[in-house]
């Protein structure tokens, strides 16, 4: 597709991927019996496993949103965890053309970094937060091992733990985000991942960038988890699922439609009211 066709795109459909638009298997919510059970596409594997999936109606959709709209994927994931993922699409070997990784602080274009935005994210946080060296060692010293089972650095930007779950302290993560918030860091609970990200570190930011280079004229969003939250108020209209972070506080806003669905039978009524969205604005040509 030549430039000219996607800067004439009405429609940019951010979306975040995992508990999303992407499920792990404990996250699938698969609460009917077996029989009625959707047939399942896999869109992830690690180690020779299958990791993520969505449902086969879905991904049907999403290829249809991709169609009709300038789709990418916005997401907490390194480069590395991003590129594991295969999203359907309307052509063999399809791969979306913008892709946010990182929380917003690695743009891909056509799968390679872009290293002005790169340089502009190292720039922004230098100036805005505390070094993440302060932050790996104070978890260094307050993350139980009892409880912890990784501490992990993503891509020199953000730190974050994996933790048994219902180990965890009661109090422990508010704790920990009151510390963080001082230091201009953002703490987000998502299963078993405790994510601590720079504050101007956002996904909002990063979609915008892609926004202006697009050219389009109508923000659509996804997400579930609190760093989702300013992705969905940036957008013309967002979509949560009945899970999640959002979900689990309340949270909602003007513009933002929270869903009833949960599991993978979110993912799909995510993208049913995406390209529902698209389909009543696009003229037919």
């Amino acid at each position: 597709m030549s430039d000219s066709e996607h800067t004439e795109r009405r429609f940019l459909v951010g979306s975040d991927l995992d508990r999303t638009l992407i499920y792990s298997p404990r996250a699938l919510a698969l609460d009917m019996s077996d029989e009625t059970a959707p047939r399942l596409l896999a869109v992830e594997v690690h180690n020779g496993k299958p990791l993520s999936f969505m449902t086969e109606h879905c991904a049907e959709l999403l290829v249809e949103l991709i169609t009709a709209a300038e789709f990418v994927p916005v997401t907490t994931r390194t480069r590395a965890q991003y590129q594991r993922v295969h999203l359907p699409g309307p052509v063999p070997g399809w791969a979306p053309r913008y892709a946010i990784c990182a929380n917003g602080g690695r743009l891909l274009v056509d799968g390679v970094t872009d290293e002005d935005w790169t340089a502009h994210i190292s720039s922004t946080l230098a100036t805005s937060c505390a070094p993440l060296d302060e932050i790996v060692r104070h978890l260094a010293l307050e993350a139980d091992p009892e409880w912890t089972l990784k501490r992990r650095v993503a891509e020199e930007l953000f730190a974050y733990l994996v933790v048994e779950r219902e180990l965890l302290p009661e109090g422990w993560v508010a704790e920990l985000t009151g510390w963080a918030d001082e230091r201009g860091y953002t703490v987000s609970l998502q299963g078993r991942k405790i994510y601590l990200v720079p504050q101007p570190l956002t996904k909002s930011a990063a979609l915008a960038e892609v926004e202006r280079r697009t050219g389009a004229s109508t923000v659509l969003t996804a997400g579930d988890s609190l760093l989702d939250a300013e992705l969905l108020l940036a957008a013309d209209a967002g979509y949560r699922p009945g899970h999640g972070e959002l979900a689990d506080t309340g949270w909602t806003a003007p513009g933002v439609t929270a869903l009833e669905q949960v599991g993978v039978a979110a993912g799909e009524e995510i993208v049913r009211r995406l390209l529902a969205r698209v389909r009543v604005r696009t003229p037919v040509r």
